[in-house]
């Protein structure tokens, strides 16, 4: 059991009238604010959880809008789960109109948050990390003064390198032994079994990096997805909008970005699975480069997709990066 995580997880429940609410039957009713943390829980779960995904494959959770079984999902839940540090910006309203009863439990709580740079528009592997936040005071600040949703100071993106993962499958697997206790041994289990499979996608992943040339390691993405990647594993990557597609990029944001990649000397230039590859064309077409594909960010792929899990999503825009900036 991850009793290192006891404290941050009792930290990260949420609970409506200090109501914490704990499963009757075998099965755990599990929401989830998006396809990638649905996975994370159904890795954890097993047959003992149902889970139902708000934003879900290919969403985009920056820009969602509940719709009325979002609601009914969360009054019934045992759980919720969420990313936190501001991602989910309909959420906070979702669960007041849901009246739910379940802990939402936010899911980055124990990770060293990158800070985000909103008006630089790109990250690097010196992005700064190792800040406190609040999630309560993080919640009243998402909005400003006419309802819209803007990120914080930290990006959210946590769920980029695969260590911060690893404390997500954590967070999870102490949630659903709070709410489920009869089951604890068995998410124990599951999450111990993926954890195992995580450590061998980190080695694998760092391998695939480290052979890229150092000059080849530029990538531009539509927007600022990646921070914790290239954080964790020596990447640069430049976008023409912030760390929320909410945020439009402006001509001078384009003609500034056009600039740094004749500078910077980019390598290869990405779609993303969430935006609309329009900008992204027209930069490629500004600077010379080609497209290299489509990289997976917010959200995972459907079934039938190469990203419909997370260890999947992560071979596909290693490999696709790969080749890309080789070539081959």
């Amino acid at each position: 059991m991850f009793r290192t995580f006891r404290i941050a997880t009792a930290a990260s429940l949420l609970t409506l009238g200090g109501f914490v609410s704990t499963a009757s039957a075998a099965d755990l009713d599990v929401v989830a604010s998006f396809s990638i943390i649905a996975d994370f829980a159904r890795n954890v779960g097993g047959d003992r959880v149902k889970v139902e995904t708000l934003v879900g494959p290919d969403g985009d959770a920056h820009v969602y809008e509940p719709r009325p079984a979002d609601a009914a999902a969360l009054e019934k839940a045992n759980v919720v789960l969420v990313n936190g540090l501001e991602l989910e910006g309909f959420m906070k309203r979702l669960i007041e109109t849901s009246g739910t009863k379940a802990p939402v439990v936010e899911l980055t709580k124990g990770i060293e948050p990158l800070k985000a740079e909103e008006e630089e528009h790109h990250h690097d592997e010196k992005a700064e990390a190792g800040h406190d936040h609040d999630g309560d005071e993080k919640e009243e600040a998402g909005h400003d003064h006419e309802g819209h949703h803007h990120h914080g100071e930290f990006d959210p993106h946590a769920w980029q390198s695969i260590p911060n993962a690893e404390i997500y499958v954590k967070n999870i697997a102490d949630a659903f032994c709070e709410a489920d206790k009869a089951g604890c041994a068995t998410y124990t289990a599951n999450a111990e079994a993926y954890l195992a499979k995580l450590a061998a996608l980190q080695t694998e992943v760092k391998a695939a990096i480290e052979a890229l040339p150092a000059d080849k390691r530029t990538i531009i993405t539509s927007h600022d997805a990646f921070g914790y990647f290239a954080h964790e594993y020596g990447l640069k990557f430049i976008a023409p909008e912030g760390v929320s597609t909410e945020a439009e990029a402006s001509a001078a944001d384009v003609a500034k970005l056009v600039d740094q990649v004749k500078e910077d000397k980019a390598s290869a230039i990405f779609v993303e699975n969430i935006t609309n590859p329009r900008l992204i064309e027209q930069i490629a077409a500004e600077t010379g480069l080609k497209v290299g594909g489509t990289l997976y960010s917010d959200a995972l792929s459907g079934e039938d997709g190469p990203a419909s899990t997370y260890i999947d999503m992560f071979h596909h825009n290693v490999e696709t990066i790969r080749a890309a900036v080789l070539g081959s």
